[in-house]
């Protein structure tokens, strides 16, 4: 019997994913407190997977909407976070305000201007998250799924250095999803047959800019095999694996109209990934719209027709909005019986890992933990991305190796840049954080009064909140 806190527990997106996920797990069970600030959402998704898991897997766990923080933690063997920082009127500011001055932004939630600003209001949260594991379940693992993740997940560190934490993404995943692809049509094997888990990928670098220097299919190196691929694809992009469309649980599908825009301002055709590959010779690890923000604006974000010839998207925040309307709809109808959830497998590994760190099994897969040695041309205790293995009471990173000198410089500027906004919130320092926002790769090409009263405009929102 398992007690699982899961900090933003009315998520209606990953907490949708864990409880159908749940539906197919039969070798654990137990019992899931939610927490959220808005009560009333943890509560609706308690009657959502309560019921769900009644049709299709009774008597294996059981949800539970608590409103306190100390209950919802006290005992709990481990602790998912995945929390909106702020609202969409926040993000809002985050990505549409550097517009003005000719800044854009595919996502705006890890890197860049956005990611920078978004960071400021994260970090205190994360700061008091951290005091409250440590208060009521020190001994607990925590998984955090909250973005920016390597500045969520070093905070939670800095913070609580004893803390058993990792940060899981699953960009990696769906870039495994590309490369069984890539052998399939090389007719390495029929089409369909490759699992993602069967790839093995050795992974270095840092959450969204994430990269991979050895890829395997049973005695079979990849990489040429990819490489052949970007030379008939580079130009044209790939349309037939969207392998960067990210998941949500109990999206509509099929030809319906809303999905079909989900998958325009979410999908790539992997041009981007394919660019990075010619420039250094490894397989970027992550969606275009992430990787592009990471690189220098004039590649691939100078304006949005720039972005749609590369084949990807500048995701506004206004469809989020209205996204949001649809998904509170969704959940009333889930919570009322009008409408049933039908359970899908994600393909996520969090159950996964839940399971190795309790003995059932073990694991190797991505995670960002503090750097202690597994990249050794990283600053140490950074947060860097790389496998780990995941058994009985421990996550224990594997060494990635070393970046090529000049991918090295570019990783280590953002690295940097994490490390610099962390210390200033910790030091509540608004000119340091400043000095970091104005080092930026799009905003340090703006006059530096520009980018002053683009950092002011931007703190306002964030710092009132």
């Amino acid at each position: 019997m398992i007690k699982l806190c899961y900090i933003g527990g009315g998520s209606r997106n990953w907490a949708w994913v864990l409880m159908q996920d749940l539906v197919f797990e039969q070798e654990i069970s137990g019992h899931i407190e939610l927490y959220d600030i808005k009560p009333e959402d943890a509560q609706t998704n308690a009657i959502i997977g309560n019921a769900l898991l009644s049709r299709h897997n009774p008597g294996h766990w059981k949800f539970h909407a608590n409103p306190s923080l100390e209950d919802a933690l006290t005992g709990s063997d481990v602790v998912f976070i995945s929390i909106l920082p702020g609202d969409f009127e926040e993000m809002t500011v985050d990505v549409h305000a550097p517009e003005a001055y000719g800044i854009y932004q595919s996502v705006g939630d890890t890197a860049g201007a956005g990611g920078i600003i978004r960071a400021l209001r994260t970090i205190p949260q994360f700061r008091a998250l951290a005091q409250a594991v440590k208060k009521y379940a020190p001994d607990a693992w925590v998984i955090n799924y909250t973005n920016p993740m390597a500045i969520c997940t070093r905070t939670l560190y800095k913070e609580f250095p004893q803390i058993k934490a990792a940060g899981c993404c699953h960009e990696v995943f769906n870039t495994q999803k590309l490369l069984a692809t890539v052998l399939e049509i090389s007719g390495c094997a029929p089409r369909g047959s490759i699992k993602r888990e069967e790839i093995n990928t050795r992974v270095l670098g840092i959450n969204h800019f994430t990269w991979i220097d050895k890829a395997s299919w049973k005695n079979i190196d990849i990489f040429p095999y990819y490489g052949q691929f970007v030379d008939r694809y580079g130009e044209s992009g790939f349309r037939g694996a969207e392998a960067a469309t990210t998941f949500a649980a109990g999206s509509p599908s099929g030809d319906d109209p809303e999905e079909a825009v989900r998958r325009r301002l979410f999908s790539s055709v992997e041009r981007v990934k394919m660019d990075l590959f010619r420039r250094y010779g490894l397989i970027a690890a992550a969606g275009d719209r992430h990787l592009a923000e990471f690189c220098p604006p004039s590649w691939y974000l100078a304006s949005p027709e720039q972005a749609e010839s590369w084949g990807f998207a500048l995701t506004p925040v206004a469809w989020r909005m209205a996204n949001r309307k649809t998904l509170i709809a969704q959940a009333q109808a889930y919570r009322d019986g009008t409408k049933t959830m039908i359970p899908v497998a994600s393909g996520e590994e969090g159950i996964r890992i839940v399971k190795s760190l309790m003995g059932q099994g073990s694991l190797i897969s991505n995670v960002n933990m503090p750097n202690q040695g597994q990249m050794p041309d990283m600053p140490r205790d950074a947060v860097v991305e790389t496998n780990a293995a995941f058994s009985r009471g421990t996550i224990q990173p594997l060494v990635g190796g070393e970046l090529p000198i000049d991918l090295r410089d570019m990783v280590m500027h953002q690295v940097l840049t994490q490390e610099g906004i962390i210390e200033a919130v910790f030091e509540q320092d608004q000119e340091k954080a400043f000095r970091v926002f104005s080092q930026d790769l799009a905003v340090q090409t703006l006059p530096l009064q520009d980018a002053r009263t683009l950092f002011d405009q931007m703190c306002s929102k964030t710092l009132r909140s």
